[in-house]
C-alpha cells in the first residue's frame, strides 16, 4: 500500500470511532415555542422516537443513518487492507450516496420547522460531525477508487 493508501485508510478507520461518536452528539436543540426550553435531538433519540411512532420511517432511518455507513466504512477498510476486491467500489459509493440521503432529509426537516415558525430549533455541531463523517466517507472511496484505477489497468496491460 502507498503512503496515500495508508492515509486514506487511517482516515476511513477513524471513521469507525467518529460515526458512534456522531451519533450520540446533539444534532439540533428543539423547542415547541420560543419561551420553552430547548430540548436535545441526537441521530439515536430521533430514531428512538420514531420506532414510537412510525416503524417503517425508523427502520429506513435505522438502517441508512447506522448501518449503511458503517457497514460501508468496514467494506472500505477491507478493500484498504486488499481483503475484499476493488470491483465492489462503484456499489460503495452508492451506498455512500444513500447514506447522505439521511443528512438531507435532516436538512430539509430543520428549513421547514424554522419556515413555519412555530418552533425554535438550533443546529448543533453533532449535525456538523455526522455530516462531515458522510462527506468524508464519500471522497475515501472516491480517492480509493482513483488510486486504484491505474494499477488495475497496469495488471490487465502486463497480462496482454
Amino acid at each position: 500500500m502507498k503512503r496515500s493508501g495508508w492515509a486514506l485508510a487511517a482516515l476511513n478507520l477513524s471513521l469507525l470511532v467518529l460515526y458512534p461518536l456522531a451519533w450520540w452528539a446533539p444534532l439540533m436543540w428543539a423547542g415547541v415555542l420560543p419561551l420553552f426550553s430547548l430540548s436535545e435531538i441526537s441521530v439515536l433519540t430521533g430514531i428512538q422516537s420514531l420506532w414510537a411512532s412510525d416503524i417503517f420511517l425508523a427502520l429506513v432511518v435505522t438502517v441508512f443513518a447506522l448501518f449503511v455507513p458503517y457497514l460501508k466504512t468496514i467494506a472500505m477498510a477491507l478493500v484498504h487492507f486488499d481483503l475484499l476486491k476493488p470491483q465492489v467500489l462503484p456499489v460503495l459509493q452508492v451506498l455512500g450516496k444513500l447514506a447522505m440521503a439521511d443528512v438531507f432529509l435532516i436538512a430539509l426537516y430543520i428549513t421547514l420547522a424554522k419556515g413555519i415558525g412555530l418552533g425554535r430549533i438550533e443546529v448543533a455541531w453533532g449535525l456538523y460531525l455526522f455530516t462531515g463523517c458522510i462527506l468524508a466517507s464519500l471522497w475515501v472511496s472516491w480517492k480509493t477508487q482513483q488510486s486504484l484505477r491505474p494499477s488495475a489497468i497496469d495488471r490487465e496491460q502486463e497480462t496482454t
